[in-house]
């Protein structure tokens, strides 16, 4: 399989598993519907999960780059980035095919918090959560760390409700709560 047809698999294996979730997804389902053999998927990784840590890999970057990008687009200040993250995230829940969290189900999934897909998991939420204290920092917080922290369970809770009820009020409602977080923490 040449490396392009290993980030195609990647990249479908990606929405199969955001779709089924990881353990009902067997990698016969993974070949049958890739079109890649079981063999050649076991050539590039030798194990399921694996393939599980490369999707969430690619996931990580798609969904920082768009994240980051559309609060850029919305906003030319961190702080006005801060409050655009709400008006981000209900256009993601507005989206066809909307399911939540890849990494929020991950880790749902693999529980251990030794796992590698846990690991993985919690990267990619620290990375976000670190992102946010840079902008509360440079926005003139107080306490950046904590502003993104709060920011980061409104957002979670946000992401899970948003899922649970098939709308995208929970958004809505979260940017309230994270605007008086926001001018406490920066006023």
């Amino acid at each position: 399989m040449r490396p392009n047809k290993r980030d195609e698999l990647i990249r479908r294996a990606l929405d199969l598993f955001y779709g089924n979730g990881f353990h009902a997804t067997g990698m016969d389902l993974v070949a049958a519907e890739t079109g890649v053999s079981k063999t050649s998927i076991y050539k590039h990784f030798r194990s399921k999960e694996e393939l599980i840590l490369a999707v969430l890999r690619l996931r990580d970057e798609d969904f920082r780059s768009w994240l980051y990008g559309r609060l850029e687009a919305r906003a030319d200040t961190p702080r006005g980035q801060l409050e655009a993250l709400f008006d981000v995230l209900e256009e993601w829940f507005g989206q066809p095919g909307f399911q939540g969290c890849m990494f929020i189900k991950a880790s749902a999934e693999y529980q251990s918090p030794e796992d590698p897909i846990n690991v993985q998991s919690a990267e990619h939420k620290r990375l976000l959560q670190e992102h946010f204290a840079r902008l509360a920092a440079e926005a003139g917080a107080r306490e950046p760390d904590a502003l993104a922290r709060q920011l980061m369970v409104l957002k979670e809770g946000a992401i899970v409700l948003a899922a649970l009820t098939h709308g995208s009020a929970p958004a809505r409602d979260a940017r309230t709560a994270a605007a008086a977080l926001i001018e406490q923490a920066i006023a």
